[in-house]
This record gives structure tokens, C-alpha cells and sequence, in this order.
């Protein structure tokens, strides 16, 4: 192999692993960041940005996520319904008691490149917002987010 030659991970040299992530008392974006860096594969040595080298995700206890500062009450969510004043707008305290799950899932998309790749690493990403999933037969490894 050439050594002046730039390395392009062929489909069947990338393994992937499966990690576990407990969310319970991590702060938001810091845990986001990590989980985002994971999907897209940074933390591996045959990483290209253009390239799906990442690993799946599994994140638990995402109901119990910290959050600092005034963004509980001054977050806003929004989202509309194609009608006249159909703007709705959801606060991030509200949002983590009806759908934590979406609260991660959105900060982690919003780390992910806006093209057809991002939205392929999302799908890597399973978010639950209690202790129980479904994933048990994968063997996911623990991951450590400080």
C-alpha cells in the first residue's frame, strides 16, 4: 500500500459496535456531543466525512437529563401545522415530562450533518426514556461520558 495514498474504508472493514449510554445527570449538549461523535465514527481511525463509519447508540434514562441555566422555562420548541397560526410552542421543561426521548434526539440531529448521511446516522440512534430497551441480545458496551 502506498503511504502518500488517502484510505477509503471499504464497507467490509468497518465493524460496528453497539454502546449503551445512561443519561441519567448528564448535561444536555455535553452528552449530545459525545453521542453525535460516536454515530458519525470520530473516535475511529478509519473516520472520513463522507463515509457511515460510526457505531449504534443506545441512550437510557433520557427523562433524567440535566439542564443548566434559564433553558428549562426559555427553550422553545417549535413546531407548525401548515395552517394560519398554527404555531405551536413547547418549552424544553414540558417537552422533557411529555417526550424526553425527543428532547435528546433533537439535540444530537442538530450535531449531525443536514444530508442524506446525517439522517442515516440518526436511525443508528435509539433513545429511551426509562432503564428498560429492547437491545439486550446486541451485547452493547458501556459507554463512559463524564
Amino acid at each position: 500500500m502506498d503511504p502518500y495514498k488517502t484510505y477509503i474504508a471499504k464497507e467490509k472493514d468497518i465493524t460496528r459496535i453497539w454502546y449503551i449510554a445512561d443519561a441519567k445527570d448528564k448535561i444536555l449538549g455535553r452528552f449530545a456531543s459525545k453521542v453525535a461523535s460516536i454515530l458519525r465514527g470520530k473516535h475511529k481511525t478509519m473516520y472520513s466525512p463522507h463515509q457511515d463509519t460510526g457505531d449504534e447508540v443506545i441512550i437510557i434514562n433520557a427523562a433524567k437529563v440535566k439542564i443548566t441555566g434559564k433553558k428549562a422555562t426559555e427553550k422553545v420548541y417549535k413546531s407548525y401545522s401548515a395552517y394560519p397560526g398554527g404555531l405551536n410552542l413547547t418549552t424544553l421543561e414540558t417537552m422533557l415530562k411529555k417526550k424526553p426521548e425527543y428532547v435528546i434526539r433533537h439535540a444530537v440531529m442538530g450535531m449531525l450533518p443536514k444530508n442524506k448521511l446525517g439522517a442515516k446516522l440518526l436511525k443508528k440512534l435509539r433513545v429511551y426514556a426509562g432503564e428498560v430497551h429492547p437491545h439486550q441480545a446486541q451485547k452493547p458496551k458501556a459507554l463512559k461520558i463524564a
